[in-house]
């Protein structure tokens, strides 16, 4: 499959289960390697990942519901609580963090770039994601990308016993592929990119 082709394969797919057909140990490794190939502003390897299965994936979830309860006025919390379940259904959950401690080393080391190695933090984060979402996808597995963060943040570090230092940046949630993606629309080329020669 060509990287194009994997490009299209990648959808938020919010129909997901646990009919997954990878083993934890081959889904593991993907990931792994997927965000150890990712490339990082000054080879800084900021990235750090948690990934959830089986108890602790269904327990993040339970936080994530759980903290939004006490946000989402009562009449209007069915449709969270339904958002949350669906995301409960898969079979895991990746957690992107950024550590902040390489962050302020490297604004230290290199103080003409300070103002921008948070920023190039944020790059790396999004490069992990998006290759572990399209590694997911060319492997038949859905995922939908969400930030819950910073409202799960102090619980979530709790409970997975996080690093202070790591600073979560979205959640990956993952599984089998129960529905496919609805269909997306894109702007016309004319008003995103420019061409001069």
């Amino acid at each position: 499959m060509s990287f194009l082709n994997q490009l299209e394969k990648r959808r938020s797919i919010y129909a997901i289960g646990k009919n997954v057909s990878a083993s934890q140990a081959e889904i593991e490794e993907l990931i792994q390697k997927t965000v150890r190939l990712s490339p990082s502003a000054f080879n800084s390897q900021t990235s750090r990942v948690v990934t959830l299965y089986g108890a602790s994936h269904k327990k993040f979830w339970e936080i994530v519901r759980e903290s939004l309860r006490k946000l989402v006025p009562a009449e209007a919390f069915a449709g969270t609580d339904a958002k949350i379940s669906s995301f409960e259904a898969g079979y895991g959950t990746v957690l992107f963090y950024e550590d902040q401690d390489v962050v302020k080393s490297l604004q230290e080391q290199f103080a003409l770039y300070a103002d921008n190695f948070p920023v190039w933090s944020e790059h790396s984060t999004g490069i992990a994601q998006f290759a572990v979402w399209t590694a997911l996808a060319e492997q038949n597995i859905g995922a939908s990308l969400q930030h819950y963060n910073p409202v799960v943040d102090a619980e979530v570090a709790d409970v997975y016993e996080i690093p202070s230092n790591w600073k979560l940046r979205a959640q990956l949630v993952f599984g089998s592929i129960e529905a496919p993606a609805g269909e997306k629309t894109y702007m016309e080329n004319s008003e995103r990119f420019k061409t001069f020669n």
